[in-house]
């Protein structure tokens, strides 16, 4: 325990003691811990804190950067396009129904072996990822009916371990699913109610069991920075603030007793986000560190200037543990935020289903589409076969190699000229042609002008950020194309929106061209050059439809040779683009 200068709190201190007294748990005993080797990883310190910030093993001040491991030992229905209320448990209730029993635990095993290989490792420390923070359902390493820990599960973890220490990536393991569920909703693999809380005699030292478990297990293992111990607790009626100060100072002493090496992160009620009565714990308690979570709410000082009190008041770290599921712009800004006050960050997720959001997208297939369907209640029941290939064949896509790549939503989290400088998504020609989604990677107002380009608040029918959700994640809206040998197009054009593209030209005149569709001839295009007018302003005609393509005339223009950037700028929206050629 310890003293910090200004701790006066009389009565958060009585009630401190007293919660410490009611506490009726115990360690496990034992002192083995697992092992972990690896060849040339030789780092025998810890991460630490001091005052308000985290230490790495050298003892320097760091900013942290990585990626949620969300889905692997936690699957959420929404990450693999199922309904929403898909817990953990309701998930692999509907597989078997589907599968059987055996069928459903060799799918797991292919899903978990295939969703987090070294290859994942490797990428996200080649994006910036200094470490990944690995969500687990307790249900994954404890069984609560035989009262006995999952060895196969602990291995598949201490493989991940190896991988990190082979590629120096460091781990934050976090309890998301706790026993009994701390919240009533089913990303906390919730049957309907927060039983952590309304049965805490049952479920509590459960918890404690697990984690002081754990600790025993990796007490020594130095490329873990620490535990999240308790992921978005949301005490229900008649519970709260009280309630969360309990479970930690109930917890928190067990796991010392075993461990002292690792820091403890402590979430606010909530969904992470309120910290009341927590303070307390900051002037008792060393290596702490307190993470929220950040999601749908605006970017300025103003959305975090609470927890900034928080952390001066009682000198110690804060860590923003979860945040994303918005646009790059919205993720550029937060990351921007919360590094410009020295907050480090770890961004939800590194891999998801048919997703925008995430760096990887793993592919569906139209036997899993049919299981979708049923469970939805929009088909009916696949066959047998339908359902074990469709779920099967899924759990292969989800290995690194058969993802797609996002590297606009890398670019938003890591790269510093992302608010500032225009970067290729691709390589552009002139002569040439150019599909219009493939505009620059790079902020709103640097790459690309869109009025509504971000999620600012919970309305789940707020438009923020690309109104199609396929292709790309910044405003930009974008939608599948009709067009002959097209993918994809730009739609909702709105007035004074614009696209650049970064060109490679070969000296010449040349012929300027889009390729356009518009029910009833609404809307109007023109197109720079670095800032110059190139060929005409254009009033775009009616096509018949949305997905009715025809080529429209911008005239024709002269370039010198060497590297320009095209600005296609809509002065009248109302229309789909498909292309631009020059030629």
């Amino acid at each position: 325990m310890k003293e910090k200068p200004g701790f006066s709190n009389f009565k958060a201190l009585v009630a401190l003691l007293f919660i410490s007294f009611l506490s009726c748990s115990s360690p496990t005993g034992s002192n083995s811990d697992n092992s972990t080797d690896v060849p040339g990883y030789t780092d025998d310190t810890f991460f630490s804190t001091s005052g308000t910030q985290i230490l790495n093993r050298q003892g320097e001040p760091v900013v942290i950067r990585g990626f949620g491991l969300g889905g692997w030992l936690m699957p959420e229905g929404y990450m693999f396009n199922m309904p929403g209320d898909f817990g953990p448990t309701k998930l692999r209730n509907a597989i078997t129904d589907l599968l059987g029993e055996s069928e459903t635990d060799r799918w797991f095993e292919e899903f978990r072996t295939n969703y987090v290989q070294e290859e994942d490792i490797i990428a996200m420390k080649e994006w910036g990822a200094d470490h990944i923070r690995v969500p687990f359902n307790h249900k994954v390493f404890y069984d609560m009916e035989t009262e006995e820990f999952n060895e196969r599960e602990f291995d598949r973890l201490d493989q991940l371990l190896i991988w990190c220490k082979r590629n120096r990536v460091d781990v934050i393991l976090d309890m998301h699913g706790a026993p009994g569920a701390q919240s009533s909703k089913e990303i906390a693999d919730s049957d309907g109610v927060a039983r952590l809380w309304t049965e805490y005699d049952t479920y509590m030292p459960v918890t404690i069991k697990i984690w002081t478990e754990i600790a025993r297990r990796y007490k020594n293992e130095t490329i873990i920075i620490g535990y999240d111990l308790l992921n978005e607790p949301v005490t229900p009626a008649g519970y709260g603030a009280d309630d969360v100060l309990r479970f930690h100072t109930d917890l928190i002493p067990e796991i010392r007793k075993i461990d002292e090496n690792h820091i403890l992160f402590i979430n606010g009620n909530y969904y992470s986000t309120t910290f009341d009565k927590l303070d307390i714990l900051a002037a008792y308690y060393d290596n702490i560190v307190y993470a929220f979570h950040k999601y749908w709410n605006e970017t300025d000082q103003g959305t975090i200037n609470y927890l900034l009190g928080l952390r001066d008041q009682t000198d110690t770290p804060l860590w923003l543990g979860e945040s994303g599921e918005n646009s790059n712009p919205w993720f550029n800004e937060t990351v921007r935020l919360v590094e410009s006050n020295g907050i480090g960050w770890n961004w939800w997720t590194h891999k998801k289903l048919e997703t925008i959001t995430s760096p990887l997208s793993a592919p569906s297939n139209p036997n899993y589409e049919k299981v979708l369907a049923y469970w939805k209640g929009d088909g009916p029941k696949p066959t047998a076969n339908e359902a074990r290939q469709g779920l099967f064949d899924m759990a292969e896509g989800l290995k690194i190699e058969n993802t797609t790549f996002r590297p606009d939503v890398v670019a938003a989290l890591f790269s510093p000229s992302f608010n500032n400088e225009n970067v290729p998504f691709t390589s552009h020609s002139i002569p040439g042609t150019i599909d219009a989604v493939n505009y620059d990677i790079g902020d709103n107002l640097i790459a690309y002008n869109d009025m509504n380009y971000k999620r600012v608040n919970g309305d789940p029918d707020q438009t923020g950020g690309n109104s199609g959700w396929v292709y790309r994640n910044d405003g930009v809206d974008i939608e599948p194309s009709t067009l002959e040998g097209l993918e994809y197009n730009v739609g909702w054009t709105e007035d004074g929106e614009w696209l650049e593209y970064t060109v490679e030209a070969t000296e010449g005149t040349y012929d300027i061209r889009v390729i356009v569709a518009s029910p009833s001839g609404e809307g109007r295009i023109r197109l720079f050059s670095d800032g110059r007018p190139v060929g005409n302003t254009t009033n775009i005609p009616a096509t018949g439809g949305y997905q009715n393509w025809r080529q429209v005339n911008l005239g024709s223009d002269q370039f010198s040779g060497g590297t320009y950037t095209l600005r296609l700028q809509i002065d009248e929206g109302g229309f789909n683009i498909a292309k631009l050629i020059i030629d």
